[in-house]
């Protein structure tokens, strides 16, 4: 089965990091460093029109080049934690139920930028990697793992074994989010963009925090919230 995503950035990430099997575009297409990469990576280019490339990429905005990568590989849960072990700081990621995969491609992205160890999805009711997700994140998918999950309950309870904190991001928290400390180990749960995070998860964590807002609408993207909270605990 062909797994295909699209755009220039996107396909020189998955060129570089070994996931391209074959690579479409356009006649003219000119971009030096992804066509000597290419090559240098003995992959293998078809030249085609661009209605193929509008069919292959399903109306994405491809710029002139498609590449079918590998199959997406979900890590699992103990790979993660075996992962972050040595690091000075480790920190996971929990996403429960987001389900526009424009968010999740946007959160993969903040990932990679702040040197997250791993998220953790469910397999159910949370939008899974896609075309459109491995586009949004521009190649950063291929640098982030990702564990899939049946139940996030039992995942929460297994990292507390470990040691790991457990910060919830909801408009019910208490707590100001730039007020906290964040040694140690961190676990840091975003909610889905309608439902926030479910009750039993906000149960079983440690703190429920929130970002203060002064201005006139009072919710922010849950991507936009991810990377703000990311940073902050980073720095």
């Amino acid at each position: 089965m062909s797994n295909y995503v699209y755009g220039k950035l996107t396909a020189l990430n998955s060129i570089d990091s070994k996931q391209a099997k074959t690579i479409y575009i356009q006649r003219d297409f000119s971009d030096k460093k992804i066509l000597d990469l290419a090559q240098k990576n003995r992959i293998h280019i078809n030249y085609v029109n661009n209605v193929e490339l509008n069919k292959l990429a399903k109306g994405g905005n491809h710029q002139g080049i498609v590449v079918d990568v590998e199959e997406y590989q979900y890590s699992t849960l103990d790979e993660i934690i075996q992962a972050a072990k040595n690091k000075t700081q480790p920190l996971i990621l929990i996403l429960d139920g987001i389900n526009d995969p424009h968010n999740l491609g946007a959160i993969i992205r903040s990932a990679d930028a702040f040197s997250v160890d791993g998220i953790i999805i469910k397999n159910r009711n949370q939008v899974p990697v896609n075309m459109t997700v491995s586009k949004v994140s521009t190649g950063a998918i291929n640098y982030v793992k990702i564990a899939q999950v049946s139940n996030l309950s039992n995942a929460i309870e297994k990292l507390k074994k470990e040691g790991y904190w457990i910060y919830s991001a909801d408009g019910s928290g208490k707590d100001d989010y730039s007020k906290l400390s964040y040694d140690g180990k961190v676990c840091l749960v975003m909610g889905s963009e309608g439902e926030g995070i479910s009750n039993l998860v906000l149960r079983n964590s440690d703190f429920i925090m929130k970002i203060p807002m002064t201005g006139h609408v009072n919710s922010l993207n849950v991507s936009v919230a991810t990377g703000i909270i990311l940073s902050r605990i980073r720095n």
